[in-house]
């Protein structure tokens, strides 16, 4: 991990204690946006274990924490934008992050836009990682824990 960093990676300008690093202590962010900002912040730091507890329980598993660390410390992170955030409320609640992340590598340098899918579960948001597998059909259980069925829950914010 980087100590040496003073302001927030995440471009608040506060510094990184009193921002995203309380996050990645311990403090539940709390609202999808914080959380989107810590883990970019989190890739920036090549804190791994804080990117893989902030994403889905039920798709942890499934997460490659070696490709991971070697993004994380192979690129030189160059700069994050949030372009809106939207809170959609309900029973779990749910939000959408449409983020710009910059960052160079061997390969050069490179601009990447996301809409994310976040959820609340227990007091905690959770990144939804669209590339890492939810094995749930339409009418099981959401792997989110709400107790309701995965098309009335998450699965409309995959999409």
């Amino acid at each position: 991990m980087n100590t040496a960093i003073s302001n927030c990676p995440c471009g608040s300008g506060d510094p990184l204690a009193q921002c995203c690093g309380r996050y990645h202590a311990g403090t539940p962010a709390p609202s999808a946006e914080q959380l989107m900002r810590s883990r970019y912040s989190a890739y920036v730091l090549g804190l791994v274990d804080y990117l893989v507890a902030t994403t889905l329980p039920a798709q942890q598993a499934h997460l490659d924490r070696n490709a991971i660390a070697a993004w994380s410390a192979q690129s030189t992170w160059l700069g994050l934008e949030v372009q809106g955030s939207e809170v959609f409320g309900g029973k779990p609640e749910h939000a959408q992050v449409t983020f710009t992340a910059r960052w160079h590598d061997a390969a050069g340098e490179h601009s990447h836009r996301e809409c994310s899918a976040f959820v609340q579960h227990e007091g905690h948001w959770y990144f939804i990682d669209p590339t890492a597998p939810l094995k749930a059909g339409r009418n099981d259980p959401c792997p989110c824990g709400s107790g309701q069925k995965f098309k009335k829950c998450c699965s409309t914010y995959l999409g």
